[in-house]
């Protein structure tokens, strides 16, 4: 993008005269009752779901394409995007009359490349991943004269979706914060420059994942930084990288940046669901976890909080991930090993020391004559208070105990591998591997990792979501640790050591 020289009072002049209701909805601000009376305040929800693409990404689409020039909209636009920006701009590009083109990588699920081609649109499937696809889309762009729609770092795209903090001073006036989830930064930055401008006494707090917070990251650098990887949890969000322009605002406007876990997410689905029956996905409920955390950190009472829900494109298969992890983010559920004598009466004796606490998972298979090591799930009504009293009880009784409550590889690898530890010694290496979700995947994956190391652990399960997780151990076979990540680098998978692993060293 080039050096922007727009000012706050250019901003919400575009916000005021932008054409987004053309094809946008006014969408409804609704009350989270249930919600509302267990945390103390007044918390409202901005329904971006409901939109014609359900997400918030159709305002900024719109306003840039309809301010093009008669040329620029005879020539078509493109843009690169595997998620909501490709739907926005489709449908937006069709309401206009407009060719669009969208380049997305081919392991993009058929659910959005479909919805893509439902809106008008022409789909190009190139590349196994969006910096490939994004680069294509660039070629196209130079060779057709099409003109690129960006997804956040634009004045235009930023004032359509500023009209979003339009809406919300028409709905409540009143309201003491705003929270808003960030990506690249462009809902942030349009909803922040026009608050500001009209009502500076109400906070806009952003909200990231802790796992891509770029926002955080820049603000303490003083510039946009490129962050070395990020969680695709929350792939809405996912980016390594703020805007130069999205920033330059963000930097003024915003008040506070509050980070969130992907369990932190799942549980605010949760809540979204059970006080609208909406279903958002990840990016969509990052902004209520971070209300949230916000007004459990601050102690807050009495508020008017408001969040935006931002989208719904949510993979049905990814569901099963969310609500198993929604406990724990609500802090309503325990994760312990715990060491048990292995004899007859031992389980009863440890469940007669939880207290009439309820098991929530129990795993466990016979592996030693005289200890067993068990993965059990404790239902808690808060685990910040109870957890601590849980494991003093416990280890006055001679328990041994390991809090796995917080532990990413316990709750996404090894709670299903219990009683897999190998039946002779071994000297091994584990690590986590993230790889993208397509047909012949995990074949792809083994193939690509070679035939030079023994393989002495793989753990996979696929959660519906666009990149797979998998945990793999590798026999010591003489090469240092240095030999086998340098492997990894050339082939280019995003993996983490986890071999010192409390979970990992407990139970495999």
């Amino acid at each position: 993008m080039q050096e922007s020289l727009v000012s706050a009072n250019d901003y919400l002049r575009r916000i005021l005269l932008s054409p987004v209701y053309e094809v946008a909805q006014f969408t409804p601000l609704q009350a989270m009752t249930r919600l509302g009376d267990r945390l103390g305040n007044s918390i409202f929800i901005k329904r971006e779901d409901t939109q014609p693409v359900h997400s918030f990404k159709l305002r900024g689409a719109y306003n840039k394409i309809a301010q093009l020039n008669d040329e620029q909209k005879a020539r078509g636009v493109i843009a690169a995007s595997a998620g909501n920006h490709a739907q926005g701009v489709a449908l937006s590009a069709k309401r206009l009359g407009i060719r669009a083109t969208i380049v997305m990588p081919i392991t993009t699920p058929d659910i959005k490349v479909t919805s893509v081609r439902a809106h008008g649109a022409e789909v190009i499937l190139v590349g196994e991943n969006f910096d490939e696809a994004s680069s294509h889309c660039q070629q196209l762009m130079q060779q057709h004269g099409y003109t690129m729609i960006p997804p956040f770092d634009d004045p235009d795209i930023i004032a359509g979706q500023g009209t979003i903090g339009k809406e919300l001073l028409d709905q409540d006036s009143h309201l003491d914060a705003i929270f808003v989830p960030v990506g690249g930064g462009g809902l942030a930055a349009g909803i922040a420059v026009y608050i500001k401008q009209l009502l500076p006494h109400i906070k806009v707090i952003a909200v990231e994942p802790s796992e891509s917070c770029c926002l955080k990251a820049a603000l303490a650098a003083g510039q946009p930084t490129l962050l070395e990887r990020v969680g695709l949890f929350a792939d809405g969000v996912a980016v390594r990288q703020i805007g130069k322009e999205t920033f330059r605002l963000c930097q003024q406007y915003i008040d506070e940046v509050v980070t969130v876990s992907s369990d932190e997410i799942c549980a605010a689905m949760q809540d979204i669901f059970e006080d609208t029956r909406a279903i958002s996905e990840p990016s969509g409920a990052l902004a209520l976890a971070g209300l949230k955390r916000y007004t459990s950190d601050h102690q807050l009472s009495g508020q008017r909080l408001a969040c935006i829900l931002s989208g719904a494109n949510m993979n049905f298969h990814n569901l099963r991930y969310i609500s198993e992890r929604s406990e724990l983010g609500e802090k309503k559920e325990a994760i312990l090993a715990v060491t048990i004598p292995e004899r007859v009466g031992a389980y009863l004796e440890f469940v007669e020391y939880l207290g009439g606490r309820a098991i929530t998972e129990f795993n466990y298979r016979y592996s030693d004559i005289n200890r067993a090591n068990i993965y059990v799930g404790i239902k808690v009504t808060n685990r910040q208070q109870e957890l601590n009293e849980i494991i003093d009880t416990l280890r006055q009784a001679d328990y041994q105990v390991v809090d796995l409550s917080d532990d990413e590889i316990a709750k996404l690898h090894v709670r299903y591998m219990v009683g897999g530890k190998a039946a002779k010694p071994l000297k091994e290496h584990i690590f986590s591997f993230e790889f993208a979700e397509q047909p012949r995947a995990l074949l792809r994956f083994l193939q690509t990792l070679g035939p030079k190391w023994n393989i002495t652990l793989f753990h996979y399960r696929n959660h519906g979501a666009a990149y797979g997780q998998v945990l793999v151990g590798f026999e010591d076979n003489g090469l240092d640790l240095a030999t086998l990540t340098e492997h990894f680098d050339q082939i280019g998978f995003n993996y983490h050591c986890e071999t010192n692993n409390p979970a990992c060293q407990f139970f495999l």
